[in-house]
């Protein structure tokens, strides 16, 4: 604004036309207080005044320039009102000179921006459409090199593998090629086998089938022959269907050229997806395309056979050499890489698995894996530049890959459901994937940085798993058959240990590969998709925000915030809760209040984090906590900590968020206590709720006589592994810790001998049944995580009782579950009874989420074939037209609960994004800045509250009874007393 300055009297006012309009001051170099004070006149006047002189200091803030405009009339010299018209014109000129300097910076930038984008977009393109194409020029590049120099034996093991193999494989490609050109009657597979070159396909079936081996979840190194070839086929079906659209698009001459009038229309048609690309019209410009490209789905047997085919050529053409255990005069010890094997009947996680045929690689192959891992080409990295916005069910997310809004495994029902729908019915669900795909993320390069320090030394701290082995038990000197059966036991046990190590040694370098390759971008995208319930996922498989410790401590916002002063306050309390053993349940002052008196481990773990206490790697979520040790520790340490700029995403965790839904669909006043939907001054916890209840039954157990109650010796053995006899303040800080047998009961003692409040659960005994009991967890699985947790304390070693304790912790835990959560087991048993009587019309569950995302479950019975190709007959599962119906019923309740989750996530990130917040969500944990989390809080509260403000059972059975006229069924389960608008003021609803 102008000032306004003007002589005046303390008597007389100015006159209005001797006001003067001057714009504002120039520089402060050039501004000073005069050396004395001047007589102010009050008449009219011009005045010949010295020139002001310069400034004796250049500290003159605009603050002091007021100062002095506002100080006493006679203290400073009057302006005089003189060459105005001149001074104001050359004043003006300056202003559009300045304003016209600034547009074109701004237009600089913007241009600087757009090349940007344009670079990284042709770089996205490139990495989406040539990655099969790169790596087969990669090894080609590689084998000249190698045999160039003889340098072969110094690439990784198994890359040097890879170089051996590619030119046999794509020699024997060619070969088989040529023979079914010349054929006149082809096999099935050979149309296929003929579209792409054998390089590319030499690619592919090494790739994948390296890809499939490195994944196996036993660890062994081995894959079904029916999933490898269905995988084989399908890549490559894929990789021509993507070089299809691109040949497609481009000037080139196809069939019918000779027609005039077509070759006329394929000109125009070119020239107009040429036009929309140039002006950035890219999906008008794929619909076109894809008029053009019609192109018929090859099929499952078509994949398999093919698949097969490619196989077997690998068989016969890739060997291995072992490098260094051969005499000079022996002959080399060449042998096949991969065998075809019959594996014999197994009990896999107390089922009978069938004999079937494996691909098993040579131990040799085995063993490079982890140093494979690194050099295999993964060709769906994150996104450099923003996905492409959702429009339906195949149009969003990457450029120009297949990308499809929903993973239906190939249902039918589900796919024509999405298409079915209105596209207006669909937009919250477009419009919420395409928030959670535009938040951009980087790589924290120093958390990085201190995992590849600590990978590099061998693994095995912080969660990273250990790069050696255990070793194998040794044999016993006597032949006792009790000593030879407990030895062989043991060392079956540790092999099986072994191979589940190497396989999380694979994941981690597969995480890393990822990180290693994004580290220099300024930032990444991952764009989402859904599975059939409505749950968003990141689209890239390995390094993402929904993966473990290790990809959420890699991973920041590429956009930093300023903390403010909540911001410190909630990184704080983020801190505490990444450190974890309690801490997490403890209020937000108790938070606070732990990490003040860690700040000097805090400060060392971000200061030295490998070389200094290590004190981060006590913490529940290490790479998590040592991220946050780094941002806390970066912004104490600034000069203004709440202006310090902070690109840490926090956290806000539902409390077991499924039973919080089941508790509000019932209007359940004490589950909706138990879960944080009412307000309280702590975190209620419902694991040590439930823990508790497990140990008072477990204690009262054992002091019966086990001659007439025979669960009185488990519970006896149960007590010692569960209970802690410590203070009941001190037992949480400690929960993760393995513990000794720390109590024994014996049978003349009483419940209140004992001291029960003296005793505590450990919670993580029963943490993982109650969390996944609203999800429809059986008798069998809540067995196998309570013997798993119990197996975790290493303090029963016998497999039978370790069984029998199990068992019984399964039954006394879903009895307490029970009787904490009638209401919930009321909504779970409606929900089963209409999906039974809807399945056994031999139709699919089908539901209608909150934000209009149509559900279908997929569960049908499934018919077995036979096919035979040139390797083997292979044995393939097709799904058929009958219903399964118990899988219907069993799983409508967990996936009904998912769609409501899901649905509460979606609107969440909506009514953020409209306030400017950078969202990110895992289910039931939300993410935004430090600065933000305050404002989410209450968003998320308030969309909560919108949710159940809908009748959602009614609207359920409505649509059932719309759906299902001549059935009738049961009415909705009555509801509580539960206001859900007191989820507003609940501080630890999420926390």
């Amino acid at each position: 604004m102008p000032l306004l300055l003007y002589p005046f009297s303390a008597c007389v006012p100015p006159p209005r036309a001797l006001l003067r309009r001057l714009s504002p001051p120039p520089p402060m170099a050039v501004v000073a207080p005069l050396p004395s004070a001047v007589r102010i006149i009050p008449s009219v006047g011009t005045l010949d005044l010295p020139a002001l002189p310069p400034p004796p200091t250049d500290d003159f803030h605009w603050l002091d320039l007021f100062a002095f405009l506002n100080s006493p009339a006679d203290t400073y010299h009057q302006i005089p009102a003189q060459g105005e018209e001149e001074l104001e014109a050359g004043l003006e000129l300056e202003l559009e000179l300045e304003l016209e300097k600034h547009a074109e910076v701004e237009r600089q930038r913007g241009r600087a921006r757009r090349a940007q984008l344009r670079r990284l977009r042709q770089r996205q393109v490139k990495a989406e459409t040539e990655a099969w194409a790169r790596a087969a020029e990669e090894y080609r590049e590689i084998e000249r090199e190698m045999l160039d120099r003889r340098l072969a034996p110094a690439l990784p093991y198994v890359k040097a593998l890879f170089v051996g193999w590619f030119e046999p494989l794509r020699d024997a490609i060619a070969r088989d090629q040529d023979v079914q050109r010349r054929k006149r009657v082809k096999h099935v597979y050979a149309k296929y086998l003929l579209l792409l070159p054998a390089d590319k396909v030499a690619v592919i079936v090494m790739h994948k089938m390296m890809g499939l081996l490195m994944s196996s979840k036993d660890g062994t190194g081995s894959v079904r022959v029916v999933q490898a070839a269905h995988c084989i086929g399908e890549a490559v079906e894929r990789e021509f269907k993507v070089q299809s659209f691109f040949q497609k698009s481009r000037k080139k001459k196809i069939q019918g050229e000779n027609d005039p009038a077509l070759e006329k229309e394929q000109a125009k048609c070119r020239k107009r997806v040429k036009s929309l690309v140039k002006r950035r019209k890219m999906s008008e410009a794929q619909r076109l395309v894809q008029q053009e490209l019609e192109l018929e789905e090859w099929g499952t047997e078509a994949q398999v056979k093919l698949g097969s085919r490619l196989i077997e050529l690998l068989l016969d053409s890739a060997f291995v050499q072992p490098p260094a255990d051969q005499t000079p005069d022996s002959s080399p010890d060449i042998r096949p890489a991969f065998k075809h094997v019959l594996r014999q009947p197994i009990i896999e996680n107390g089922r009978l698995k069938k004999k079937h045929w494996v691909i098993e690689c040579d131990h040799l192959v085995h063993e490079g894996f982890e140093s494979t891992a690194r050099h295999v080409d993964i060709p769906y990295l994150p996104m450099l530049v923003p996905p492409k916005k959702w429009k339906g069910y195949d149009k969003g997310g990457h450029l120009f890959l297949p990308s499809y809004i929903m993973r239906t495994h190939g249902v039918k029902d589900q796919k024509d459901a999405i298409n079915s729908v209105p596209r207006k019915q669909l937009r919250k669900v477009f419009e919420a994937l395409d928030i959670l795909g535009s938040t951009k993320w980087r790589v924290n390069r120093r958390v990085h940085d201190v995992v590849e320090t600590i990978w590099s030394q061998g693994g095995g701290i912080a969660g990273l798993v250990d790069k050696a082995n255990i070793p194998l038990p040794e044999r016993p000197e006597s032949e006792d058959p009790d000593e030879m059966q407990k030895w062989k036991w043991s060392l079956k046990k540790a092999k099986k240990t072994n191979r589940e190590l190497h396989a999380e040694r694979c994941d981690t370098e597969l995480k890393l590969s990822v990180a290693r390759k994004m580290r220099e971008e300024d930032g990444f995208y991952y764009p989402h998709n859904l599975d059939f319930r409505g749950r968003a996922y990141p689209m890239h498989p390995h390094l993402s925000h929904l993966g473990s410790d290790l990809c959420r401590g890699v991973l920041e916002y590429a956009e930093g915030r300023p903390l403010g002063k909540s911001g410190l306050c909630w990184l704080k309390i983020h801190l505490a809760n990444k450190y974890g053993g309690g801490i997490e349940k403890l209020s937000h002052e108790g938070k606070l209040a732990f990490v003040e008196n860690q700040l000097f481990d805090i400060f060392d773990s971000a200061a030295n984090p490998v070389d200094g206490n290590c004190w981060w790697t006590n913490a529940e979520d290490p790479f998590q906590c040592l991220a946050a040790c780094m941002d806390l520790s970066d912004a104490l340490r600034s000069p203004s900590p709440y202006h310090a700029v902070s690109h840490l995403p926090i956290h806000q965790d539902g409390s077991c968020n499924g039973l919080q839904h089941y508790a509000a669909l019932g209007r359940d006043y004490m589950g909706a206590v138990a879960v944080n939907l009412v307000p309280g001054e702590k975190p209620a916890d419902i694991y040590s709720e439930i823990a508790s209840r497990v140990l008072n039954v477990v204690c009262e157990d054992s002091m019966k006589d086990p001659a007439t109650n025979p669960t009185a010796s488990l519970a006896r053995v149960l007590v010692d592994q569960v209970s802690l006899l410590s203070h009941p303040s001190s037992v949480f800080l400690n929960s993760s810790k393995k513990y000794p047998c720390t109590h024994s009961i014996s049978s003349n003692k009483t419940v209140e001998d004992m001291g029960i409040g003296s005793l505590q659960v450990d919670r993580k005994l029963v943490k993982q049944t109650v969390m996944t009991s609203v999800y429809g967890v059986t008798y069998i699985g809540a067995r196998q995580q309570i013997t798993k947790r119990l197996q975790e304390k290493g303090l029963i070693t016998d497999d039978k009782l370790l069984y029998d304790v199990s068992c019984y912790a399964t039954r006394v835990t879903l009895d307490a579950l029970g009787q904490m959560f009638q209401s919930a087991r009321g909504i779970m048993a409606w929900l089963g009874d209409c999906a039974k009587m809807i399945a056994s019309k031999n139709q699919p569950v089908k539901w209608t989420s909150p934000v209009g995302l149509p559900v279908v479950q997929p569960y049908k019975k499934y018919k077995n074939y036979m096919i035979r190709t040139s390797l083997q007959c292979l044995a393939l599962r097709r799904e058929g037209d009958a219903i399964a119906i118990q899988r219907q019923k069993a799983a409508f309740p967990p996936n009904f609960v998912h769609s409501l989750d899901s649905s509460h996530m979606m609107m969440t990130a909506i009514a953020c994004k409209e306030s400017g917040l950078h969202f990110a969500g895992v289910h039931d944990s939300f993410w935004v800045h430090a600065c933000d989390v305050d404002q989410m809080n209450q968003i998320l509260r308030q969309q909560f509250v919108e949710l159940y403000s809908m009748p959602i059972l009614e609207n359920l059975l409505e649509e059932f009874q719309t759906s299902f006229p001549t059935l009738e069924f049961p009415p909705c389960p009555p509801q509580g007393n539960f206001d859900v608008r007191e989820v507003l003021t609940s501080t630890y609803f999420f926390n």
